[in-house]
């Protein structure tokens, strides 16, 4: 996925490192996602759920907050409150460049401060959290033992996942008079929850009390079996997946241009996130192609044969449609069960190759419908007339050129 590194400044003027996940082709939206306690922008599920959104035509920001990653400013003097403003401001710079963001995507305390920040950002429609807690206090949690000792000295050094951070008495104030809830109540836009019921880092009760909080339109997804950071690669994947597809009800897309189908094209470009995954953009659509596991790739989308065969049969089913209109014929419904193989050719008694191998596509259609068998051999023909039929069947001439920089 193409993408594009760059920094814009807080509202302290510090410079926050950002990365914008482009879609290949023109996005259908814009996101932005808040990352994990003390993660940053390169976290895996940061990471992972940012490309499976470009996947599926949605552009997302992701930054590192103040402190954190590439980002300037010292850790020690952050708060949930500064972080919130660092998503106002890569709000407004989104703004500024032209599109403003429509959803917002928000990880672990990183959902939390979406879902606070949500209400200034008047062009969002729509929000989703991942394993996020209820009340941004709960993060304290996470190094209950020092609490008395940053109260009493003022700071302290506490070691979160392996890795060290100072922790200012201004930090537990934050947190403890955040009133999340109350805010998640007047929401108005369309909340997404997602939570795994085993998470042992935010509990699954905190997702029943934001999800009970918010007015509708509102969903809830179980990421069964997940952990808190989402570090199983499918797991994060599900999770972008599942906020895409959501997201569609609510999120307006941008405008293409009007264009006949055939005019259209088809860009392919390696996701990188495997040996053989591609992204497939067709004016708004966004698919994957992949190939199976056992032949070394993820099986995250129909191989190239898969599609091949999905548009012959495709192009069967609506020519068989259009013929029966036009003849009003009482067909309710077409199916088409597709198989590609190799042949040897002596196999082939029709066949002008009588040496080697040849492909063989073995096409069954059912005809749901009051039929009478001369309307089903007349169908049967008018499949051998689909406009992708016939191209398979006649001679090609495809060209190739190396594209200029």
């Amino acid at each position: 996925m193409p993408t594009e590194r760059f920094d814009f400044p807080n509202a302290n003027g510090q410079m926050l490192a950002a990365l914008l996940e482009r879609p290949v082709g023109e996005p259908a939206a814009y996101g932005l996602f808040a990352h994990c306690f003390t993660c940053g922008k390169d976290n895996l599920a940061a990471k992972r759920i940012a490309e499976a959104l470009a996947e599926r035509g949605i552009a997302v920001l992701r930054f590192d907050f103040t402190g954190l990653g590439a980002s300037e400013g010292e850790f020690a003097n952050t708060h949930f409150s500064s972080n919130v403003e660092d998503l106002i401001a890569a709000a407004d710079h989104l703004r500024r460049s032209g599109r403003a963001p429509a959803l917002l995507i928000g990880h672990s305390l990183g959902g939390a401060a979406v879902l606070a920040a949500a209400a200034r950002i008047p062009e969002a429609q729509a929000v989703a959290t991942v394993a996020a807690p209820s009340d941004p206090g709960h993060v304290s949690g996470l190094f209950r033992n020092e609490i008395a000792d940053i109260r009493a000295q003022g700071e302290r050094e506490v070691v979160l996942a392996g890795r060290p951070f100072r922790i200012r008495r201004e930090f537990l104030d934050d947190v403890a008079e955040q009133k999340l809830l109350p805010q998640v109540a007047d929401l108005r836009k369309a909340l997404l929850v997602l939570h795994s019921p085993t998470d042992e880092t935010v509990g699954i009760d905190n997702a029943t009390r934001i999800f009970l909080a918010a007015k509708h339109p509102k969903s809830f997804v179980s990421l069964a079996d997940a952990d808190h950071l989402l570090t199983r690669r499918a797991d994060a994947i599900y999770a972008a997946h599942v906020i895409a597809a959501w997201a569609e009800r609510y999120v307006a897309t941008a405008p293409q241009p009007a264009a006949a189908s055939e005019g259209r094209a088809v860009v392919v470009a390696e996701t990188r996130e495997s040996k053989f995954q591609q992204s497939v953009t067709i004016g708004p659509h966004h698919f994957l192609a992949d190939e199976p596991v056992a032949a070394g790739g993820l099986d995250s989308g129909p191989s190239p044969y898969e599609w091949l065969l999905a548009g012959l049969g495709a192009c069967t089913a609506m020519t068989l449609r259009l013929y029966a209109e036009r003849k009003a014929l009482p067909l309710d419904q077409v199916s088409v069960r597709l198989a590609h193989s190799k042949i040897h050719a002596t196999d082939c008694a029709e066949c002008e190759t009588k040496e080697g191998m040849l492909d063989r596509i073995d096409r069954v259609i059912t005809l749901a419908g009051r039929l009478d068998e001369a309307q089903r051999a007349r169908l049967l023909e008018i499949a051998d007339k689909c406009p992708v039929h016939r191209t398979l069947t006649s001679e090609i001439d495809i060209r190739t050129t190396l594209a200029t920089s």
